[in-house]
């Protein structure tokens, strides 16, 4: 399907799913960043192709079988639907005891003006690899009734974990520097709503 068809059939999909027996993914796992939020306080359904997320606090969503070690590519496509809030959302590579007091993951982050962002979490500290930066390749959403499509690639390789917005790289780090062996997922973080069309990882050694 041609990406603007597509993006249309999306917006129409999503006006409607609030009157569909829509169901959540039964081997995702969620984890809010307030441990006490309720499970009702997020919108999150297989919607072909792939899910529809609507957050309320902010959150990990994960697939515990979907992981990668070694050199690996993961890519998802993701549409931001509109909204006022100026919130990141993305993937994560590197999550390792996701649902306890010491997890981990490294996360790649974009948000709808257009910037981008690298973190990493361990338990409770977060450690910035790569701040809050613009980058011509991010598709911002201008406030209108459409959604803006980018597609997050990371290419994890012997030396450098290199990151890329629709094709273009963004960001190049030290393999050392940076969690990637573990867990596969998105990050979303509070009031968005999106759709997540894609979200593969393919190992290349």
């Amino acid at each position: 399907m041609r990406p603007l068809l597509l993006a249309a059939a999306l917006l129409c999909i999503a006006q409607a799913a609030a009157a569909q027996d829509l169901e959540r993914p039964a081997e995702w796992k969620i984890r809010f960043d307030r441990p006490n939020s309720p499970d009702s306080a997020l919108y999150f359904v297989e919607m072909p192709p792939g899910w529809h997320i609507t957050t309320g606090p902010a959150c990990i969503l994960y697939d515990p079988a979907r992981t990668a070690t070694g050199d690996y590519h993961v890519q998802s496509e993701i549409f931001l639907f509109p909204g006022e809030r100026r919130e990141a959302f993305g993937v994560f590579l590197g999550g390792r005891d996701l649902d306890g007091p010491d997890q981990s993951y490294t996360y790649f982050l974009i948000r709808k003006d257009g910037s981008f962002l690298i973190k990493q979490r361990r338990g409770r500290q977060t450690e910035t690899l790569s701040p809050w930066k613009p980058h011509e390749a991010i598709v911002e959403h201008d406030g209108g009734e459409g959604t803006a499509k980018n597609v997050l690639e990371i290419r994890a390789g012997a030396q450098t974990v290199d990151f890329y917005v629709n094709a273009q790289q963004v960001a190049s780090l030290p393999r050392s520097s940076v969690d990637t062996d573990g867990i596969v997922g998105l990050r979303v973080n509070h009031g968005l709503n999106l759709h997540v069309s894609s979200l593969s990882v393919e190992q290349t050694r």
